[in-house]
């Protein structure tokens, strides 16, 4: 099978200078694109002299994670392909592992790797771990993370593992699987499209899993965790994804929880002094409602009676039965 890796870059000539070599270097398996979402800093013409042999995708403009990596896919001639954030490390064998359980398993349509911290490699990282889930109100938690709490990896996650989503921080498709539900939803633009991938790609039968091969990640190497452009897309995407995915009426009480629940956290960012992450959740709301007619629309072809929710609340688990780790769920 043929097997491609697409980096998408945002002004990150930075993080390619550090992580693009690694990847060429331990990817002998693999065609390497980089897809390059208009960056204004010298990424391009530094990819030209420095890495003539990588594929270069120019989209002349930031369409995103989601229309970029659409736009780019659609260039691409592979079976397989691994979408990369630009601030992953990757070691000898990381490939391997990743190719050979879609070879062997042809219901596999999405997949990662455990995703591990790379300024504190024995530790997981936030974005994906060793797998993703949702609880029934739609918040997302890994193994290896629960909330705020980061596992050690002491290979306890060292099997394959049936998981809701993979991580788009490194997320590896089956190209024909892709296709046939869209692509990505480039109204999300950017954060938890995967999630909303992941769910359609099961709606239609296909399997996720977490496969214990290893990235190093760095972490907000685009948007920072402090962002609060971040914090906006999050609260706002996550409502979309629901809306559209959670079959019958139950997804009205969820909605309604979330939406207070919401609020509370804005309120929280107010008494922390981060007025900026308040303002974004009450834009996320108004732009929530800007969309809902036109996601209402796209849940008549999407909803589902999957089941999504591994427990009930992931807030109470971990803030009021102080569960720190994903075995104890």
């Amino acid at each position: 099978m043929k097997t491609a890796i697409v980096v998408l870059n945002y002004n990150g000539l930075a993080l390619m200078q550090q992580f693009l070599a690694p990847l060429i270097d331990n990817s002998p398996q693999a065609s390497i694109y980089v897809a390059d979402n208009g960056s204004s800093d010298d990424s391009l013409d530094w990819l030209k002299r420095h890495h003539p042999e990588v594929n270069l995708i120019d989209l002349g403009e930031n369409l995103g994670y989601a229309g970029g990596y659409n736009a780019a896919l659609k260039l691409v001639d592979a079976d397989i392909i691994a979408l990369l954030n630009n601030d992953i490390k990757v070691g000898k064998n990381w490939l391997p592992p990743m190719i050979e359980a879609f070879e062997k398993q042809p219901d596999l349509v999405a997949a990662q790797p455990k995703i591990k911290d790379l300024n504190d490699p024995q530790r997981f990282e936030y974005a994906g771990a060793a797998g993703g889930y949702l609880d029934l109100l739609g918040y997302p938690f890994c193994r290896g993370r629960i909330v705020d709490i980061l596992e050690r990896d002491d290979h306890q996650y060292d099997k394959s593992q049936g998981i809701f989503w993979a991580s788009g921080a490194c997320l590896f498709l089956r190209r024909e699987a892709f296709e046939r539900v869209g692509g990505f939803d480039q109204d999300l633009f950017a954060h938890q499209e995967e999630i909303d991938l992941c769910w359609r790609l099961q709606t239609q039968g296909g399997q996720i899993q977490c496969i214990p091969s290893s990235v190093y990640h760095l972490g907000g190497g685009t948007l920072g965790h402090s962002n609060a452009k971040k914090t906006f897309l999050n609260f706002r995407n996550s409502l979309l994804i629901l809306v559209k995915n959670v079959g019958g009426i139950k997804i009205f009480g969820i909605v309604l929880m979330r939406l207070l629940l919401d609020g509370l956290a804005g309120l929280v960012f107010l008494i922390q002094g981060r007025p900026k992450h308040t303002l974004a959740i009450i834009k996320a709301h108004f732009s929530f409602y800007q969309l809902l007619p036109k996601f209402l629309v796209k849940r008549k072809k999407w909803k589902s009676r999957l089941k999504y929710a591994r427990i009930s609340s992931i807030l109470y688990a971990r803030f009021f039965r102080n569960i720190r780790y994903f075995h104890k769920l």
